[in-house]
């Protein structure tokens, strides 16, 4: 199955990298694609399962799905990962 879900808090290309690379690692999510300009996440899964670990990978990344909160603490992550991607891609 393909879906895409808007995510919070994404802000630019190093944001993307970590989401890619967390995503990419996860057994059965292929064709991730990250749209920095819309918000977006694209990709293909298997089950219902491989859906709630991706937006649970996501959340926990920082990048909460639009119809969730985005506490402080998500909001601090997202910036976390933004810097581990910015340096994954130097």
């Amino acid at each position: 199955m393909q879906t895409t879900v808007e995510i919070q808090n994404l802000k630019c290309g190093g944001c993307a990298t970590t989401i890619l690379n967390k995503l990419k690692a996860l057994k059965q999510v292929r064709h991730v694609f990250v749209d920095t300009d819309t918000s977006v996440v694209s990709f293909e899964y298997d089950t219902e399962d491989d859906l709630q670990q991706v937006t649970a990978t996501l959340a926990k990344l920082g990048y909460p799905l639009v119809n969730e909160k985005n506490s402080l603490g998500k909001k601090a992550k997202s910036f976390v990962s933004c810097a581990m991607g910015r340096m994954a891609t130097d």
